[in-house]
């Protein structure tokens, strides 16, 4: 059995998997992490691990959560063996989701171009062409992040809460506020997808990251939603270095 381990911005999430498919699954946020540990200690024994960290090694979560785990981890960087070719001109700042995100698109769809976006703390747009390329992508402000700036750089603005039924015309202020984020990241999506449409055949979007439900259904483009690819990735990627090191 396999252990995969996302360690994000401000969640982990953890996942077993045997013969590619999820066993189990926890997330936490970084409250949780003794949680996480003993759910990681309770799944053994593996047959192999990978962990992805936006953190340094030496950060004090990301030790807990090595020490838990029972066997030596592939830890993800720019120099582990991926199944696809990667094509950013600066592979050791790309972040290992939007990589591991790459690969699982590939696996999915290998005869088509992919666009995977990433509706999280920011928003990333990345794509992967049919000949297993990752190009590269966009990263912007998430929902949280636009309507922390409102409030930030500005003298007046109230911070709001994110509000995904917000109006399209806001009645007031906190209403203006919440429906300008939200209708502007649904018009960034479908501009960016209207865009890459026209320059790449065949073209198949994935929609994944935390918030990516409150946005699927006002979108106009067709949207297949996979809540599961980075940890899908990992895994993918976990395989693969397993099966060159039996060859």
């Amino acid at each position: 059995m396999n252990l995969v381990v996302d360690i994000g911005n401000t969640r982990v999430k953890a996942a077993t998997y045997e013969n590619g498919v999820v066993v189990d699954q926890l997330a936490v946020d970084y409250e949780g992490l003794i949680q996480l540990t003993r759910w990681i200690e309770s799944q053994a024994p593996y047959s192999g691990a990978i962990v992805s960290t936006v953190k340094e090694e030496t950060d004090t979560a990301t030790r807990l959560i090595l020490a838990a785990i029972p066997v030596e981890p592939i830890i993800l960087s720019h120099t582990t063996p991926i199944p696809i070719k990667n094509c950013y001109t600066t592979p050791e700042t790309l972040g290992n989701d939007r990589l591991a995100a790459a690969v699982a698109a590939h696996n999915l769809f290998p005869n088509n171009n992919v666009l995977v976006i990433d509706i999280g703390t920011a928003i990333t747009f990345d794509l992967t062409t049919s000949l297993g390329e990752f190009l590269g992508g966009n990263i912007s402000p998430g929902i949280v992040l636009r309507l922390k700036a409102l409030h930030s750089f500005t003298s007046k603005l109230p911070l709001v809460e994110a509000n995904f039924r917000a109006p399209r015309i806001g009645k007031n202020t906190e209403e203006a506020i919440q429906g300008g984020v939200y209708q502007g990241i649904i018009s960034e999506i479908d501009g960016f997808i209207k865009i890459i449409s026209s320059e790449v055949d065949s073209l198949m979007v994935i929609l994944t990251g935390g918030d990516a439900n409150y946005f699927v259904e006002n979108l106009k483009n067709p949207i297949f939603v996979n809540l599961n690819i980075v940890i899908d990735g990992l895994n993918m990627i976990l395989e693969y270095n397993k099966n060159a090191r039996n060859d």
